[in-house]
């Protein structure tokens, strides 16, 4: 598994502070115009999570307002994947153990089937998990919008693809989102070894 293409672009496009202790911050950035005193100023918009609204494990609705006060992490994957999700799964366990009991670090795991992966079958794959339904939601709903969300505001890949295996074309990608909804870090989900910098990067928005 490899990062998606468009994250080398991204790369480019990094907003950094000064500080070398912070983290980047991805996505496209837009510019904006106002007049002050007569004059033309310019302001930077960062490129930040849109508004979405979802169905968890428990048939609640998660939305932004979840998430607030909180960073999180956030994927794409499928309760029928044969292929990368279990390993995704069990190396985002990892990072869930080191922060369980912390309500400022949560996990949004979006499902690309939502037609077979409805509340019930979340539900019965988030108990197997062990995990806290308040701290880590696997969400369903409209699967237009959840492609929507990946594409245009997590920019990674979520698709029907009938010549992959389980039939979906996804991203095995690790999203770090801060609390003002702003992509932090981009992992691959699939490697072991980018667990530690997930966690240490936690920790420098904590």
């Amino acid at each position: 598994m490899k990062i998606e293409p468009i994250f080398l672009i991204l790369f480019l496009l990094l907003s950094c502070s000064n500080n070398k202790e912070e983290l980047p911050i991805y996505g496209r950035k837009k510019i904006s115009e106002r007049l002050v005193d007569g004059k033309l100023v310019y302001d930077t918009i960062e490129h930040t999570i849109s508004n979405f609204s979802f169905l968890n494990q428990n048939g609640q609705i998660v939305n932004n307002k979840t998430f607030e006060g909180s960073v999180y992490i956030a994927d794409f994957f499928f309760t029928s994947c044969p292929t990368i999700c279990p390993i995704m799964k069990n190396n985002l366990m990892d990072i869930y153990k080191i922060f369980e009991g912390n309500s400022k670090v949560k996990f949004l795991s979006h499902t690309i089937n939502p037609s077979y992966d409805n509340v019930d079958r979340l539900h019965s794959y988030s108990n197997k998990l062990g995990i806290d339904t308040k701290i880590w939601h696997f969400v369903t709903g409209d699967i237009e919008k959840i492609y929507e969300i990946a594409k245009n505001s997590y920019m990674v890949t979520a698709l029907e693809d009938s010549d992959e295996p389980g039939g979906f074309l996804h991203s095995g990608t690790f999203l770090l989102v801060d609390s003002k909804r702003r992509i932090r870090g981009v992992y691959d989900g699939t490697d072991k070894s980018e667990m530690n910098k997930i966690i240490d990067d936690i920790k420098r928005l904590l």
